[in-house]
């Protein structure tokens, strides 16, 4: 990340202090460039990347979330106070949220007290390289790096006094005290740890020893305070497990706005049916309405198959988050594995999209129209009939443009049958964002 470019300003006398009004001005100035959504953006990122690489516990996607929120809340505060001789710090609520996050999903106190430690670290890091980049003269440089100190360590000590406070509150309470444990076992079962099945399944009050469909469940709209959105969750992950046919939802929440969910199903026959798409589809979009979204695995049996579901559900997460344009709320794992799978490498998407579909890649309607015939086409079993039932045109219409498409790519579509289908099987999943 490229620190602020800025000239600095000459001091006023041989001796600067961290509190003179050379050290106020070239921080005013820093803040006022700093404060620009786009270079604030970049320091969440750069300070959250040197948490994570700390502490990977904190690299799911919605405790990374989570932490971004109150970095750049925290960011926000200091940075607006610090060209301030009162230093007046007012933790943001965000930090609250974070440090519940934290509480609820498990994990020691002393996470959450290593997050500020080394996110207090990682800001003098980067205060040193903008101050270093920025030319500022030597007594400027001494002045404002002791300010920097001072107020960090304020920061860091108000923060986890705090913090702490709200941290023990949130672990302490007789509801959340068996949230914990649910949270500790399924944090160990989806670690792969060593665990009786049967004392397992007393702590989580739910039978491991059955089928499994995992889901997950969030939203991007903001609901007012945490709990709301968790109370929320909680009560569309019991709707669709009674949807689904179990009579009872694990749900542990893994973010302030999000939550893992998995339906016990004693039925095989049950567990089969629901590992077709379109069925999860149907039942899900009755029960599943805004803000709310919801990603699902495939049934499967056991404590590997209570894994595999939810590792395919956060999958099935991830895809639908690349492509926040199409608001996809319900997304089938089965429905997005191959694009899944692909995806894993934009590069090499793209290469293949651009490869394969050569002229039918472009972004115009002409194109578009064609690649829509194709995959319909291809995934008909190459019967022009069902495709044209798939699309709502008449079947000629469908062999003329499979003859256009033919002559575009320049050879018949037999030849690169499956390639053609998980290009187009990618576009569309990710829509435009996946054209070259």
């Amino acid at each position: 990340m490229t620190a602020p470019q800025s000239s600095g300003a000459a001091p006023r006398a041989n001796h600067v202090g961290p509190d003179s009004g050379d050290v106020r001005d070239w921080l005013a100035d820093y803040v006022s460039e700093t404060m620009r959504t786009e270079t604030l953006e970049q320091i969440v990122t750069r300070l959250d990347d040197a948490i994570v690489a700390r502490i990977p516990e904190l690299t799911d996607r919605d405790m990374r979330r989570d932490l971004a929120a109150s970095t750049r809340a925290h960011a926000r505060v200091v940075l607006s106070g610090l060209a301030s001789d009162a230093f007046g710090f007012m933790l943001p609520e965000e930090a609250h949220t974070f440090a519940r996050s934290v509480a609820r999903r498990g994990f020691e106190l002393r996470l959450l007290l290593r997050v500020y430690h080394v996110g207090m670290a990682a800001v003098l890091d980067y205060m040193t390289e903008v101050i270093e980049h920025r030319q500022a003269p030597h007594e400027i440089e001494r002045a404002v790096l002791l300010r920097l100190f001072e107020r960090a360590t304020t920061w860091i000590n108000t923060s986890v006094e705090l913090l702490t406070d709200t941290y023990m509150q949130e672990r302490e309470g007789v509801l959340r005290a068996a949230l914990n444990r649910r949270a500790e076992t399924v944090r160990a079962l989806l670690a792969g740890d060593d665990l009786d099945i049967e004392q397992a399944s007393v702590r989580l009050g739910y039978r491991l020893a059955k089928q499994h469909l995992a889901f997950v469940l969030w939203t991007d709209e903001p609901t007012g305070v945490d709990t709301e959105a968790t109370g929320m969750l909680d009560r569309v992950a019991a709707k669709l497990a009674t949807a689904l046919g179990s009579g009872h939802a694990l749900t542990v929440p893994s973010g302030a706005s999000g939550m893992w969910a998995w339906a016990g199903l004693d039925d095989g026959v049950r567990a089969a049916e629901l590992a077709v798409p379109a069925e999860l589809q149907r039942l899900a979009s009755v029960q599943v309405e805004a803000p709310v979204r919801v990603a699902f695995g495939v049934p499967a049996a056991g404590i590997a198959g209570f894994r595999r579901s939810h590792r395919e559900a956060v999958a099935a997460r991830q895809v639908a988050e690349r492509d926040p344009a199409r608001g996809r709320r319900i997304t089938v794992y089965r429905q997005v594995e191959i694009a899944y799978l692909v995806g894993a490498d934009d590069l090499a998407m793209g290469g293949l999209i651009e490869r394969e579909l050569g002229a039918l890649a472009g972004r115009d309607a002409t194109a578009a129209r064609l690649r829509e015939t194709l995959h319909a086409y291809l995934r008909s079993h190459r019967s022009p009939e069902a495709a044209a039932k798939l699309l709502g045109v008449h079947k000629n219409t469908v062999r003329y443009r499979i003859q256009r498409i033919e002559e575009v790519l320049g050879y018949p579509i037999e030849e690169r049958g499956l390639p053609l289908e998980v290009a187009l099987a990618c576009v569309a999943v990710y829509g435009a964002d996946a054209l070259p």
